[in-house]
């Protein structure tokens, strides 16, 4: 299996490891699915998909980090991506999720996002996580209220997707930290 570098997590259900070329399947499955691909952007026919799934590798080659593939421990089934995200001009340090449908309502985005956004602190020494949510994206700014985030301002995002105005959901190190605490 050729996987990009970097960690493997692991959480109570699922596993959290780079992109990996077996993941195309499932990636362009998801990315086809015009439901689960609305908010991330849009459908996509498999060799854009490709591309996609290839530009997390690089980023995790280049940067040291970009979205976890969500494995299933269970079924070994390859469910979705999360995990810390900051193209060029993103108006961010963000933990993004896109989850494949038949994993949707589960809790699995809110349990890989919480150990993303610990690596993301711990590991990357991020001082703030965003999450770009569209604003009639009621599943993820429920997962965002989930984590503790609240809704910090509007943004647009940059070129190609200049024209998609999202909320802003975030908080600082100091506020997620207190919160696990707690």
């Amino acid at each position: 299996m050729s996987v990009a570098p970097g960690p493997t997590l692991e959480t109570a259900r699922l596993i959290l490891r780079p992109t990996a070329a077996e993941d195309l399947d499932g990636w362009a499955a998801m990315m086809a699915d015009e439901e689960a691909a609305r908010y991330i952007g849009g459908v996509q026919v498999r060799a854009q998909a490709w591309r996609g799934m290839a530009s997390m590798a690089g980023s995790w080659a280049l940067n040291g980090f970009g979205m976890f593939s969500l494995i299933e421990k269970a079924s070994g089934r390859w469910v979705g991506r999360i995990g810390p995200w900051r193209p060029e001009d993103w108006p961010g340090t963000e933990v993004g999720w896109g989850l494949a449908r038949e994993a949707w309502g589960q809790g699995y985005a809110v349990e890989a996002a919480e150990a993303t956004i610990d690596w993301a602190f711990d590991h990357l020494g991020w001082t703030e996580v965003i999450h770009c949510i569209d604003a009639e994206n009621r599943p993820s700014r429920k997962v965002a209220e989930r984590l503790g985030s609240r809704n910090l301002r509007q943004s647009r995002l940059p070129p190609p997707y200049e024209t998609t105005v999202v909320d802003i959901w975030g908080q600082s190190r100091e506020a997620w930290r207190a919160r696990r605490r707690a």
